[in-house]
Order: C-alpha cells, then sequence, then structure tokens
C-alpha cells in the first residue's frame, strides 16, 4: 500500500475530500428523520451524488498515489453520473411545492450531460481543447438561464415557500460562482488541475447538499 505524502497536497486533498464525502453523506442518512417528508427526494439525490462522488474519489486518489496522475476519464466519469443530478436537485426543490412540467427535467439533464460531454472531448484531446471549451460553456450559460431567468424561474416566483426559496437561490449562486472553479482548472497542468477540481467539488457537492438539508430543516 502506497503511503500519503503529506508534502503532495493533491493526495491529501484526496483523503479529505472522500472523508468529507463519506461523512457527509452520513450525517444526512441520519438527519432523515429530522426533516420534513417532502424533501425526502431531495435528501435521497444529495446522498446518492456523494457515495457517487466518494466511490470514484477512491479510485482517483489510488491513481493518483500510485502514479502521480489521475487520467481525465475518470473525473468525467464522475461527473456523468453527479452534475446532472446536482442540476436535477432544483427540479426536485421546486416539486416539493408545485408540480413541474417534466419536460424541464430532461432539459436540465440533456444540458447538463452536453456540457460536460464537450468538455471531456476538449480535455482528452478528442476534438480542439478550446472548441470543446466554448461549447460545454454554452451549455453551462443556457442552464444558468434557465435557473435565472427561464422556466424554472419562473416556476420558483409561483412558490411561497420561504425554505425553497432560500435553498433555490443559495445553489443558484453555486453554479455561477462555484462552478466557475472549473474552467480554471480546464486550463491548468496536470497537478494544479487536480487540486482545482478536488477544490471545486468539494465546495459544489458538500456545500450544495448541505445547503438544501439546511433549508429543509431550519428555513421557515
Amino acid at each position: 500500500m502506497v503511503k500519503l505524502d503529506l508534502n503532495d497536497n493533491v493526495g491529501v486533498s484526496f483523503h479529505v475530500i472522500i472523508l468529507a464525502l463519506l461523512s457527509t453523506s452520513v450525517f444526512l442518512f441520519l438527519e432523515k428523520k429530522n426533516i420534513n417528508d417532502k424533501w425526502n427526494t431531495a435528501n435521497n439525490v444529495s446522498i446518492l451524488i456523494l457515495i457517487i462522488a466518494a466511490y470514484h474519489y477512491f479510485y482517483m486518489r489510488n491513481l493518483w498515489m500510485e502514479n502521480g496522475n489521475n487520467p481525465i476519464i475518470y473525473r468525467y466519469m464522475d461527473w456523468f453520473f453527479t452534475v446532472p443530478l446536482l442540476i436535477i436537485e432544483f427540479y426536485l426543490i421546486l416539486s416539493v411545492e408545485i408540480d413541474i412540467p417534466v419536460s424541464i427535467f430532461y432539459k436540465l439533464l440533456i444540458a447538463s450531460i452536453l456540457m460536460l460531454l464537450f468538455g471531456f472531448l476538449g480535455e482528452a484531446n478528442i476534438i480542439n481543447r478550446t472548441h470543446g471549451f466554448i461549447l460545454g460553456s454554452i451549455f453551462w450559460i443556457y442552464i444558468m438561464y434557465e435557473i435565472f431567468y427561464g422556466e424554472l424561474h419562473k416556476f420558483k416566483k409561483k412558490i411561497n415557500n420561504k425554505s425553497i426559496h432560500f435553498i433555490y437561490d443559495a445553489l443558484k449562486w453555486i453554479i455561477t460562482i462555484g462552478w466557475a472553479i472549473y474552467p480554471i482548472g480546464y486550463l491548468l497542468n496536470t497537478t494544479d488541475m487536480n487540486l482545482t477540481y478536488n477544490i471545486g467539488d468539494f465546495v459544489n457537492k458538500i456545500l450544495y447538499v448541505l445547503i438544501i438539508w439546511y433549508g429543509a430543516k431550519y428555513v421557515n
């Protein structure tokens, strides 16, 4: 077994985020009984996101510690599962109080997958890296438009529920500001890229799901 080098910032960050993902998933599971049942689906999806991410992070950590490298495909294998689920949380949050057309669900799902697909094709040099970045960014901007101004936003305005408004508004700024971390990683070398992506996942997964928990439990 390869020992962790405490001077290896990337290796340490893999360990920290694995611990954070697992402990947060256990915390949310134990908290299920303390929040209203109407939030069960959103809470269960949050736990699923954390478990999927932790599984992939175990694998990426081992690759990094053994080889000092983490092929980008493994990073995207995580994201192809977890990022669409993160985006779909917006749909699930509003669905707590109002019926939302399933077409919005599919729009968000498809846009998030295409955003990741073009990002991967660019980072893997299957297509021009800049073209992949631009095409992926277009779908990121579409997702932000839908959340800030589109159909999803219009349904949110119809809801008179403080917890939903708190969660929705907090998450939309994570999507805007927190996700801006990833383009930085996209443009960096392997070591800095992995550290940047690890920090990004820490913020955009763990903080994201804790906001949902906090809003569901404490904001009324």
